[in-house]
């Protein structure tokens, strides 16, 4: 795989850190996005220099678009340009529907659609110019099927695959790929409040039997970056919990 300048969100815990993991170990030029885990992206910063891999890290809330376009004047102006923009940052809320607030749901879909709206655009304008790039986003299985106590987050997620889809079409013009990357049950942090039994019983629903790793992730959008025949999919990655 070519030598990329790659921007991941949401990059210093779980899915988006072994993403940034997977790809800085590649050759990549990988900016880590991150927010409140400073002492997280450190580590991983630490993590790789072991293995004498540099990996840049850039503070800055994505659901601020005054912070994101500072953070790709950033790249810009060091690296000259972004070849892949993964966006991963989110968060999740468990809540009854019926007690959800406004409050919950701005928070919720600025933190997980509005920031793709806003970090897509501000890097596609570059990509644009150098008619080329990927933009892949991660969202999940329950923007496909729903999720009881989860119905904010399950909006969010149907949305990014909606964006990925028209972007792919809009995009397509420039040379720039598309797509998302759906997530079944992934082992990370995010996933804590699940008991032992809870995921058991969510393991018998799988077919493969298991939940997934971040690594399993990791893997597929190192897949996307290396074929350029893949556009405006929905990469669902879930041990077949959905087909």
């Amino acid at each position: 795989m070519e030598n990329k300048v790659i921007l991941v969100t949401g990059a210093s815990r779980g899915i988006g850190r072994a993403i940034a993991k997977e790809l800085a170990l590649e050759g990549n030029i990988v900016i880590a996005n991150y927010n409140k885990s400073t002492e997280k992206a450190q580590e991983l910063k630490n993590e790789l220099q072991r293995e004498n891999i540099e990996i840049d890290l850039y503070k800055a809330d994505v659901s601020k678009r005054t912070e994101v376009e500072n953070m790709i004047d950033y790249i810009i102006q060091k690296y000259k340009k972004i070849d892949v923009l993964v966006n991963n940052a989110g968060i999740d809320l468990v809540k009854l529907f019926t007690e959800v607030t406004d409050d919950d749901w701005n928070y919720v879909i600025n933190n997980n659609l509005y920031s793709v709206f806003c970090v897509s655009q501000a890097v596609s304008k570059h990509m644009i110019n150098a008619k080329s790039g990927l933009i892949i986003n991660i969202s999940s299985i329950f923007g496909q099927i729903g999720a009881s106590c989860e119905s904010i987050y399950a909006v969010s997620k149907a949305g990014i695959d909606g964006l990925t889809k028209s972007l792919a079409k809009e995009l397509s013009l420039s040379n720039i790929r598309v797509n998302s990357i759906a997530p079944g049950l992934i082992d990370t942090e995010m996933n804590n409040d699940l008991s032992e039994e809870d995921i058991k019983n969510v393991e018998l629903e799988i077919p493969l039997k298991r939940i997934g790793k971040t690594e399993e992730i990791a893997k597929t959008v190192k897949m996307l970056i290396e074929c350029d025949y893949i556009t405006g999919q929905v990469i669902a990655v879930n041990g077949g919990w959905y087909m």
